[in-house]
């Protein structure tokens, strides 16, 4: 499998909001992930960085 799993940046710590995510889209002035289930978040954020290896998504 090739999801991630979605952290928040806050402040120097890394709050996981979502795992398995399989898709992020931008929408608005932030994002929307969609999990391998098919659950969705919107998050008023952007993309920070990505960890492909470690399979990691960092929203600030």
């Amino acid at each position: 499998m090739c999801e991630a799993n979605a952290y928040l940046i806050e402040e120097n710590d890394n709050k996981l909001i979502m795992e398995s995510v399989d898709t992020v889209e931008p929408e608005g002035d932030g994002v929307r992930l969609v999990s391998i289930f098919g659950d969705q978040k919107y998050i008023k954020a952007r993309v920070h960085s990505l960890s492909l290896v470690d399979h990691k998504i960092f929203l600030k």
